[in-house]
């Protein structure tokens, strides 16, 4: 059995993992000369964001003018810029209920572009918004920093850059993924067990930069400072009636905030390893996510999803130890991962005092009620140890 890769997600189309979920290339820093208010103005969020002119100085900037974004990088630094002003605006004091068509028309069209919803999302948080200092260098902790930020500070920064890294150590074993299903299918243990080992690795680093969150990122500046932009208008009681995008529809929008569950690795390693989440709410809820990660994310999960039979492989196969324990290895650390976040779910959002009803302490920045959601992720995954 064949598979291509790089992964064809669509005839004359392909899906480069050679730097994981990460584009391939660094994302760009600014738009052309065109666009020069819009940049100078998200160059001084954070300054305007400390200020009662926000929304009135967004209000003043020329039409964002659509058609003079040629490449796909220029359309996801639109997308950073549309998605953090858009944010600032809504979150800015007390919370607005409609966006001006200023950002709204010009989000809408960026957004459709792109494939994903017009709302901030962990893509254009975190995957799109990084540069290294020194582009001959690893995409690591101390060589990288964020293109943008809403307020700036060490703790926003490293919350961000903390996932970055994550998606950086992800890479060696999303290059594996296809090759793992392509050796169960073929009763190839040998190369099986390699690229088991292959993801121990990998989640094994990823963990390790997990466990480095508190170093610069303390609880109470995050639930104070970082997480109040990050929220969407879903299930969300500061906004109940959703968004009203002015020039789009005067019919609200309704999305979800952004959070690590848009991310694709930890889903993609569920989907290859089998674990299975059972229909629930939580279930639901992880189904809804794949809808804010980019389309070839999304159709590169969906075939995981589809094709693999890695678990069957290795139950068939439970007697061959080694085999058995690399299955395993994967699966204690996904548990490892999911209960550090757990943890810090615990520490940086439920334990601290509520300041408003847009902040809770008890639903997440995805609209749900987080730690009962974390902890079932978390027994689902210890389910499918094979013993």
């Amino acid at each position: 059995m064949q598979i291509a890769s790089p992964f064809s997600i669509q005839e004359n189309n392909t899906f480069d993992l050679s730097n994981g979920f990460l584009p391939k290339q660094d994302p760009i820093s600014c738009l052309p000369l065109f666009f020069s208010e819009w940049e100078t103005m998200v160059h001084e969020l954070p300054k305007l964001s400390m200020t009662n002119q926000l929304r009135e100085t967004i209000l003043s900037l020329p039409d964002f003018d659509v058609a003079h974004l040629k490449t796909e990088a220029e359309f996801e630094r639109a997308m950073l810029i549309l998605s953090y002003l858009a944010h600032a605006y809504v979150w800015h004091d007390q919370a607005a209920d409609r966006l001006p068509a200023i950002l709204a028309k010009p989000w809408v069209t960026v957004a459709h572009h792109i494939g994903r919803p017009a709302v901030l999302s962990y893509a254009t948080y975190a995957l799109y918004n990084w540069y290294r200092f020194d582009k001959q260098k690893p995409i690591a902790l101390g060589n990288i920093a964020l293109l943008q930020n809403f307020l700036g500070g060490a703790d926003e920064e490293w919350f961000i850059l903390i996932h970055v890294e994550i998606e950086a150590h992800a890479r060696p074993a999303l290059n594996v993924l296809l090759a793992s299903i392509v050796a169960a299918k073929n009763n190839n243990m040998d190369a099986l067990i390699t690229h088991l080992s292959t993801i121990a690795t990998a989640l094994k680093d990823m963990c390790n930069t997990l466990d480095r969150m508190p170093e610069h990122c303390d609880p109470y500046i995050y639930y104070n400072r970082v997480r109040p932009y990050i929220h969407g208008w879903k299930d969300n009681p500061a906004l109940p009636n959703g968004l009203i995008y002015e020039g789009v529809s005067e019919k609200p929008f309704f999305y979800k905030g952004e959070t690590g569950a848009q991310s694709t690795i930890i889903p993609c390693f569920d989907a290859l390893l089998c674990v299975q989440h059972i229909n629930s709410p939580l279930k639901k809820h992880l189904d809804e996510m794949q809808q804010y990660m980019p389309p070839t994310h999304r159709a590169f999960l969906s075939h995981i999803a589809k094709e693999s039979t890695v678990r069957d492989f290795v139950l068939n196969n439970k007697n061959n130890i080694v085999l058995r324990d690399c299955y395993n290895a994967c699966i204690t650390l996904i548990m490892r991962f999911r209960r550090t976040h757990m943890q810090y779910a615990a520490h940086y959002i439920q334990k601290q005092a509520q300041t408003s009803i847009a902040n809770s302490t008890s639903v997440g920045t995805g609209g749900t009620p987080f730690m009962d959601y974390l902890k079932k992720h978390w027994q689902e995954t210890e389910n499918q140890i094979i013993k």
